[in-house]
């Protein structure tokens, strides 16, 4: 059974007159045997029968929900509108690290967002259902999960970004529950390689997707990146990364996604 709300979010009032629309949406998952919520925002204006735009999807960190995203950044309402593209923030659980757990069935957020999500948001909004048109990107576990998804289905995405993401997990074997979703690190060492973000950057080819991702140079997540930042030097991999003054915290990703969305929009309109 799905059904659609508009939103009436307090945040509309500190937005341009001119921003998008902001929807939330229930949809059935299959993968998670759930009902799970998301907030789809359009730019205002749309006319659904001959507009197709490019699409961001923006995931959440640990603890937060489809929500977050604008509470953390509600000018995301008028960016919609200024760059001309739907923002789509799915509802990524409390600590699912958006991957399929390979000790706990319930959580298929991979499957939930590659084979549920995406074609439900291409058959309901006016989007461009190609590669070129789709873009990812998440703050802490978001950012994890952003590349995740994005190494593992070049296919689905053309773009790919992350803000102070978790993109190495295993120096935090006991913190925001990973192990409830990856077995005990010392028992299940093979899961924790093999769902590690810098692992998976071994897969990538120079040219395969556009790559950017930053830290704030107070954040706990700092040398993870940094590490990240060098491998993809060492393969020869072009990529945007940058730093600057900032912890883990709503007043950076705030910042952060800005200069993301213009990278994105850079990706969508370049020949």
């Amino acid at each position: 059974m799905k059904k659609i709300f508009l939103v009436s979010f307090w945040l509309l009032v500190v937005v341009s007159a001119f921003a998008g629309r902001v929807d939330t949406v229930s949809i059935y998952s299959k993968a998670l045997k759930k009902e799970t919520r998301l907030v789809i925002i359009t730019p205002s204006g749309l006319k659904e029968k001959t507009d197709h735009l490019p699409v961001v999807y923006l995931l959440h960190g640990y603890s937060g929900n489809y929500s977050s995203w604008l509470h953390d950044a509600p000018q995301l309402i008028a960016k919609s509108d200024e760059l001309n593209m739907i923002l789509v923030c799915p509802d990524g659980g409390y600590s699912s690290w958006y991957f399929d757990s390979p000790i706990d069935s319930t959580f298929r957020y991979e499957t939930y967002i590659t084979t549920e999500l995406i074609p439900y948001i291409d058959q309901k909004y006016p989007t461009i259902p190609d590669r070129k048109f789709r873009a990812i990107t998440g703050l802490s576990m978001g950012g994890h999960g952003a590349f995740y998804l994005a190494f593992r289905h070049k296919d689905l995405f053309g773009a790919a970004g992350s803000i102070s993401g978790g993109v190495d997990i295993r120096p935090f074997p006991k913190s925001w529950q990973l192990d409830k979703v990856l077995g005990n690190q010392e028992e299940h060492k093979e899961n924790w390689e093999k769902n590690t973000v810098i692992n998976l950057a071994d897969q990538l080819k120079n040219g395969e997707q556009k790559i950017t991702f930053d830290c704030g140079t107070a954040d706990f997540f700092l040398v993870v990146n940094r590490n990240l930042h060098q491998k993809l030097l060492d393969k020869n991999i072009d990529h945007d990364y940058a730093e600057r003054p900032g912890q883990h915290n709503k007043g950076y990703w705030g910042n952060s996604i800005d200069y993301q969305l213009l990278f994105f929009k850079k990706y969508f309109t370049e020949k």
